[in-house]
């Protein structure tokens, strides 16, 4: 372990002991070795690609402990975060689970080859998969976007640990010499929860987004927080709970630069607001190639796991910055593009929806910024960005648009204590300001050869790949 991450631990530890509201060593973080007790997986998509072909995205959760868990798996579309499915997991001692996300007629489903016990019980091929619901944003629910079930072939993913499980419930998700559990019991909701106790976490998954037919695969980790809940959040298979504000306790770890910074969130408006703060950014980069001889596009994944929950209907509380309408809820950007010589430019409209005036906005939840209409995922929730650079890197700022919006404002409670990892200094801010957005993603990459002659005869010669976002992290 190097020097700083040791000094950052040791921070972290003292602070925690200091906010004596904890009264244990519990706060939420992001794990960067990618371990934790909720999931976060940016994207999935089943579209047919500009080029063609459908995309499939491929799920998988890890249970790295020698604990049973019971966690619940939550799908949700990406322009307004309503859940298009959700189903009890649980996975046994070192166990895995996985399942593919597949194209219908009208929508999308998913089926699962594992044998982990899940309620209600998962399709187990493409033609009985379980496939995703509207219920969501139809009828009384109705949110101005669109109703159809197109609608849930794009979003991203949430696993979130409800906790560990024991006695009667732990030997029925086990897997026996058969090298299957029997699952019994499992429909007695009462007994699992009374076996349901608090979790350790050591949850780790990946998503692999690939177009069979055009030789594409973009595999990426999921964002994993840690010491999300000291309780157990066991839920019922059919409750649309646990969701990520039930982070418990409010506590949120966050270090930017050489600075710790541990916040109470227990007097907040908004009981997300300690994920919120874990995920908060103001500026966010990546690189693209764009270049006429390998055919290369690229797209931007940029997305916000909790903005659902700083909406009542359609009408937003704080941080983000419109209510939803037919165009989403937009918010405010700056983008520039360098290339590779250090000359930029800053893009505007092109954008769709177009913006007012001259601001550049993002309206969705999970967002698809697309250079020179590559639309690698063929995605409906995309805006797109003209520029004459071949190749270079991108810069996205969260525009402040206003003294409660694009900021989180941690008031009350404990305050926040400050640790420098330099110096060894301790600090306390009783009013502390996370500026930006809670945000996720990637950028994905394509270049394109299309069939090649070899001595064996023509192959198919195309090639994907990702690489996750650079962020930097402002708290005044």
């Amino acid at each position: 372990m190097n020097t700083f991450k040791q000094k950052s631990l040791y921070a972290v530890v003292a602070g925690l002991s200091a906010l004596g509201a904890t009264g244990a060593a519990q706060a939420v973080s992001v794990n960067h070795d990618g371990l934790g007790q909720a999931l976060i997986y940016p994207y999935y998509t089943v579209r047919e690609s500009k080029v063609g072909a459908d995309f499939q995205s491929l799920l998988s959760v890890v249970n790295s402990t020698g604990s049973a868990k019971a966690v619940k798996v939550r799908f949700l579309e990406g322009k307004n975060s309503r859940e298009v499915l959700d189903f009890n997991l649980y996975l046994s001692a070192k166990d895995v689970w996985t399942g593919a996300i597949i194209k219908t007629s009208d929508g999308a489903a998913i089926f699962t080859k594992d044998t982990s016990c899940t309620t209600p019980k998962v399709g187990t091929s493409a033609a009985t998969a379980s496939k995703f619901v509207n219920f969501a944003y139809t009828g009384s629910a109705a949110d101005k976007g669109p109703t159809d079930l197109d609608r849930t072939r794009e979003g991203y993913v949430e696993i979130i640990e409800m906790g560990n499980v024991i006695g009667a419930t732990a030997a029925a998700v086990t897997h026996g010499a058969s090298g299957s559990p029997t699952c019994a019991g499992l429909s007695n909701n009462n007994n699992t929860s009374a076996d349901t106790v608090a979790g350790n976490g050591g949850l780790f998954g990946s998503m692999t987004l690939i177009n069979v037919l055009n030789g594409e695969d973009f595999a990426f980790d999921a964002t994993a927080l840690d010491g999300f809940s000291s309780r157990a959040i066991w839920n019922l298979p059919f409750s649309i709970l646990p969701n990520l504000a039930d982070v418990n306790p409010k506590t949120s770890v966050v270090v930017a630069g050489s600075t710790v910074y541990i916040t109470d969130w227990s007097a907040s408006s908004n009981t997300v607001d300690a994920v919120s703060a874990v995920l908060m950014h103001n500026n966010v980069y990546n690189e693209f190639v764009l270049e006429t001889e390998t055919k290369s596009g690229t797209d931007m994944v940029v997305t916000f796991p909790t903005k659902t929950l700083y909406y009542t209907g359609l009408t937003v509380s704080k941080l983000f910055q419109s209510n939803f309408g037919a165009s989403g809820a937009c918010d405010d950007i700056s983008l520039f593009l360098y290339n590779r010589e250090e000359r930029f430019s800053e893009t505007l409209p092109d954008f769709s929806p177009q913006p007012e005036g001259e601001t550049a906005q993002i309206c969705w939840e999970a967002n698809v910024i697309t250079l020179n209409d590559s639309n690698v995922f063929g995605s409906k929730n995309k805006v797109n960005v003209n520029t004459s650079f071949t190749s270079g890197w991108a810069s996205l700022t969260f525009i402040n648009p206003g003294p409660t919006k694009h900021r989180l404002v941690a008031t009350g409670g404990a305050g926040t204590t400050t640790f420098n990892t330099k110096t060894g200094t301790q600090g306390f801010m009783s009013t502390a300001t996370y500026y930006g957005l809670p945000v996720i993603g990637f950028a994905a990459v394509t270049f394109r050869n299309d069939t090649l002659t070899t001595p064996t005869g023509p192959v198919q010669s195309n090639y994907g790949g990702n690489v996750s976002h650079k962020v930097t992290t402002d708290i005044r």
